[in-house]
């Protein structure tokens, strides 16, 4: 029962559902995308990220300074499949998620270095010739 509460207690957030559904949309995204996303702070991203990998939802690894987010690959081979197909459903056409899905292109065209370095020095916002 105790794996059942972390996952539902997990999902019971609007912004960590975001992210859900935007790692349903691309398989893998950097925390500071997840960030640009939600437009959240960096720390309060790391807190949602840090439930849904407690509730076993989601899997991290780390490349150089970026940490990267995907689905628990076991979640397609879980009883926790069928919860995730419903979520999509249930939500695919909330307006949120339907502004998530445009964002979350415009987001992961831009280059992961720039995005940081945009999230670090906001009042900077052009970077090698680039508007962030």
């Amino acid at each position: 029962m105790r794996k059942t509460l972390l996952i539902t207690k997990a999902l019971a957030d609007g912004n960590r559902l975001r992210i859900v559904m935007a790692l349903m949309q691309k398989p893998e995204l950097c925390v500071c995308q997840i960030t640009e996303l939600l437009k959240l702070a960096t720390p309060t991203v790391s807190h949602h990220m840090s439930i849904l990998q407690g509730a076993g939802l989601v899997d991290s690894r780390k490349e150089g300074r970026w940490v990267y987010y995907t689905l628990d690959k076991k979640l397609s081979r879980t009883t926790l499949n069928p919860v995730l197909k419903w979520l999509h459903s249930q939500l695919k056409s909330d307006p949120t998620i339907l502004k998530d899905q445009t964002q979350l292109e415009q987001i992961t065209s831009c280059d992961v270095a720039d995005l940081c370095f945009k999230q670090k020095k906001p009042e900077i916002g052009i970077k090698n010739g680039l508007r962030l």
